[in-house]
C-alpha cells in the first residue's frame, strides 16, 4: 500500500490507524515507481486546497502515477480530508487552483445559514449513507470526527456517498468505480474509522 507523502498530510497518525486495521505493508512514499506498484492507495490532507494541490503537483511524475495506477491499474483509492477535496476538478480556496478532475465538482467554502453554526465544522458528527451509495462494502453510517471549513459539491448526484448535517446538509464522502474519498479523519474517528479502514483494506471493487 502507498501511503501518499507530499508534505501535506497527517502521515503518521494515518499509518497507525493503517496498521491497527491491518496494513501489513505501508509505504509512506512519494516515489512513482512504489506508486505505480501499490496494491492501493491512500491520498491524505491537511491545510488549504490550494496549498495540498500545489504540494501534490510539485513533486515530478506524481499526479501521473496515481492516476495510472487508480485509472489503469483499477487499485482502490482512499482520499482523507483535503485528500478527498483534490479529486474534485477546482477548489475555491485562495482563488481557484485545480484539483485532480477524477469526480467533478468543486470545494467552496461552507455556507453560514444559520448564525448558530460554527466554522469550522469540528468535532463528532453522524455520517449517514445515501441511498444510492456505490461503496457500501467500504462506508457504513455511524459517527465520525470532523475538521474542515471547505465543503466538496460533486456536480452529480450519484457521487455523493454519504453526508452529514451542519446547519443544513454537508457532503461526508464521495466515490465512483474504485475511488472513495471522506470528509473526515478516520485515523481519529476511533472504533468507526478503524473499522471503515479495515473494510478499505479488504475492498476489492
Amino acid at each position: 500500500m502507498a501511503l501518499i507523502d507530499y508534505g501535506a498530510g497527517n502521515l503518521h497518525s494515518v499509518e497507525n490507524a493503517l496498521k491497527a486495521a491491518g496494513a501489513a505493508n505501508v509505504a509512506v512514499t512519494a516515489d512513482p515507481d512504489v506508486v505505480r506498484a501499490a496494491d492501493r492507495i491512500v491520498l491524505p490532507g491537511v491545510g488549504s486546497f490550494r496549498a495540498c494541490a500545489e504540494g501534490l503537483r510539485a513533486i515530478p511524475h506524481l499526479v501521473e502515477s496515481m492516476t495510472e495506477r487508480v485509472f489503469v491499474g483499477g487499485a482502490p483509492f482512499l482520499g482523507i480530508c483535503v485528500g478527498m477535496q483534490l479529486l474534485a476538478s477546482r477548489g475555491l480556496e485562495h482563488g481557484v487552483t485545480p484539483g485532480l478532475d477524477w469526480i467533478a465538482g468543486e470545494v467552496a467554502e461552507i455556507e453560514r445559514t444559520d448564525p448558530a453554526i460554527k466554522i469550522p465544522h469540528m468535532g463528532w458528527n453522524d455520517v449517514a449513507l445515501t441511498p444510492h451509495c456505490p461503496v457500501g462494502e467500504v462506508l457504513e453510517p455511524g459517527e465520525a470526527y470532523f475538521l474542515h471549513s471547505y465543503q466538496f459539491t460533486p456536480d452529480e448526484g450519484h457521487a455523493v456517498a454519504a453526508m452529514t448535517d451542519h446547519g443544513g446538509g454537508l457532503v461526508a464522502a464521495v466515490a465512483r468505480d474504485n475511488i472513495v474519498g471522506v470528509q473526515f479523519h478516520p485515523e481519529k474517528s476511533q472504533a468507526f474509522g478503524l473499522a471503515l479502514l479495515s473494510r478499505f483494506l479488504e475492498w476489492n471493487p
